[in-house]
């Protein structure tokens, strides 16, 4: 069997979308296909689409057709935003949360549903085991959805480090961030904080949308929150680490 999970969020140095995304998975899968093997499961993302603005999105898109032409009996994942120690997306507006007294808020109302990447690896799993996920493409979504301005305020609340935030307008950040991304083009070892193509994929939802399999139709379910999962890494962020208590939010306590 094969698992290709190869896929970047930005494009640094010799990295592109269209190289490693799209023309990988194409080669990948071609290999794969005249080794044989029919037992394969395509890592996409929920939003993949060939027409897509974006570019991440668009090459995503042609990954899993390139990949389908080659071995129709592929499974395709699509995961919402992964969160886990080290992720993309919580630990990384952590980090900016330590060193900026402001985080920027663009796609303020633009829905996520987080999933663990523990749960995406049993569905991985999952759909290398059974035969009939054979063929079929499945959207993978954690238990809740969020706005990106509902999420903003939980990574800094939950790491103690009130932060006011920014909003920047779709007109303003995209040309900022196509700035920014083809500055980092020219450092592979800068990683950009915001790049236009992300602008693109903002001002779409990244939530499941009922029109193909979801991580349930595999059998994976009891789904780690972000509640639940996030703090058991983010404490690192925190001013005083592990010895700070974590946030109360009074909101939700309930008396005896």
């Amino acid at each position: 069997a094969v698992v290709n999970l190869v896929g970047i969020l930005t494009e640094r140095g010799s990295q592109s979308f269209q190289g490693t995304q799209g023309l990988g998975s194409a080669n990948i899968a071609q290999v794969a296909a005249e080794a044989g093997i029919s037992n394969f499961v395509q890592v996409s993302s929920i939003g993949a689409n060939k027409d897509s603005r974006s570019n991440y999105s668009r090459t995503k898109g042609e990954a899993e057709a390139a990949v389908r032409k080659a071995i129709p009996t592929a499974a395709i994942l699509r995961p919402s935003i992964l969160f886990g120690p080290e992720d993309g997306f919580f630990t990384r507006f952590a980090e900016i949360a330590r060193v900026s007294p402001f985080l920027p808020l663009i796609g303020a109302k633009t829905r996520f549903q987080p999933i663990y990447v523990a749960d995406v690896a049993q569905a991985v799993a999952a759909a290398l085991s059974k035969p009939e996920a054979a063929g079929k493409t499945y959207e993978l979504g954690g238990p809740r959805t969020y706005t990106m301005k509902e999420l903003l305020q939980y990574i800094t609340r939950e790491i103690d480090r009130p932060r006011m935030l920014l909003p920047i307008p779709t007109p303003i950040a995209a040309p900022m961030g196509y700035i920014i991304g083809a500055l980092s083009r020219l450092n592979p070892f800068f990683g950009p904080p915001l790049t236009g193509d992300q602008v693109q994929s903002l001002k779409v939802d990244n939530i499941v949308t009922g029109n193909v399999g979801t991580i349930a139709d595999l059998g994976v379910t009891n789904l780690e929150t972000v509640e639940a999962i996030t703090p058991t890494y983010l404490w690192r962020h925190r001013p005083h680490g592990q010895f700070q208590p974590p946030h109360v939010d009074e909101t939700s306590r309930v008396d005896a």
